[in-house]
């Protein structure tokens, strides 16, 4: 008979659950009693693993598992940042492509009123018909390269030599731009330091563009001085009645300026609807230019004095 040899201590459990068991039992001879041994170990160990080797077995499944979801995770967000990026880029590249062409289109434009303008103080003091129609050319060039303008009622606007007090809502900057592809020579109320910019201030200024400071009231008592005088004497004046932009794109509340020069005067309000400005250049995000078209609609309404 052969003789068999006990497992030492490297029979334990834990080695032997990261080995084959063949490596740490031995026998001598040829007994179906150490063949039967070994099998039984074999068995044990690989059926029954210490705490501690599913505790390890455990961090690293899981620790796989998390890495896998974050490796998934960083594609998917990849995968869609320059989708998101691609979005955000157009408009902003629209918006630079816009004033670079409204600033070379200005400077322009800005020497033929200058060239005028002695002319127009001489004979068209207060209606300024011939920088207003400058005005509208610098608008029309603008406008025509980023977005379609779509007119409704023009046949309700009273003609171009009779004075009325004009009102519109307030959605974007690119509102004044609009506007002045009306051809009408109505004067804008606008901050004074606006005033301030280069070229387009000093344009205003050739406009007749009436100057405001906001939180004055002396200025803005001033400011509907010279609209009664302006209407009397032939022109027309524009007014904002909400008084700034609207950021969601409703009707704010209106201010009296606006309908106490027409009580005082006896002019009409020509009430100017402007659709879609506000999508194109949102309030406050003035740097970009999402692409679509703006409609204008005209009513003509006599207000009793």
């Amino acid at each position: 008979m052969g003789t068999l040899i006990r497992p030492g201590p490297a029979a334990s459990p834990l080695p032997i659950a990261s080995s084959s068991s063949s490596g740490h039992v031995a026998a001598v001879g040829g007994g179906e009693g150490a063949r039967s041994l070994r099998h039984r170990v074999s068995v044990a160990v690989f059926r029954s693993p210490s705490t501690h080797v599913l505790a390890t077995r455990w961090r690293r499944r899981r620790g796989t598992v998390v890495r896998s979801d974050a490796i998934a995770g960083a594609a998917a967000a990849g995968d869609s940042t320059p989708a998101l990026s691609g979005l955000q880029l157009a408009p902003r590249v629209r918006g630079v492509c816009f004033y670079l062409v409204t600033a070379v289109a200005a400077i322009f434009l800005f020497v033929a009123m200058v060239v005028v303008h002695p002319l127009v103080l001489l004979f068209d003091r207060y209606r300024r018909r011939v920088q207003h129609y400058i005005a509208k050319i610098w608008a029309t060039l603008t406008i025509s390269m980023f977005y379609k303008l779509e007119v409704e009622g023009m046949e309700n606007l009273p003609p171009n030599n009779s004075p009325g007090v004009y009102v519109a809502n307030h959605q974007s900057f690119l509102d004044i731009y609009t506007l002045l592809t009306l051809g009408r020579c109505f004067k804008f109320i606008s901050k004074t330091s606006i005033f301030m910019f280069p070229i387009i201030g000093w344009a205003m200024y050739l406009l007749g563009v009436i100057p405001l400071r906001r939180m004055d009231s002396r200025s803005q008592l001033d400011c509907l001085k010279r609209c009664v005088d302006l209407v009397g004497k032939g022109a027309s004046v524009f007014f904002f009645p909400e008084g700034t932009r609207s950021r969601d794109g409703k009707l704010g509340v209106f201010k009296r300026g606006a309908f106490s020069v027409a009580a005082k005067t006896g002019a009409p309000v020509i009430p100017i609807t402007l659709i879609g400005t506000g999508k194109l250049m949102p309030s406050g995000m003035e740097g970009i230019l999402n692409s679509g078209s703006v409609k204008k609609t005209f009513r003509a309404q006599v207000l009793e004095s």
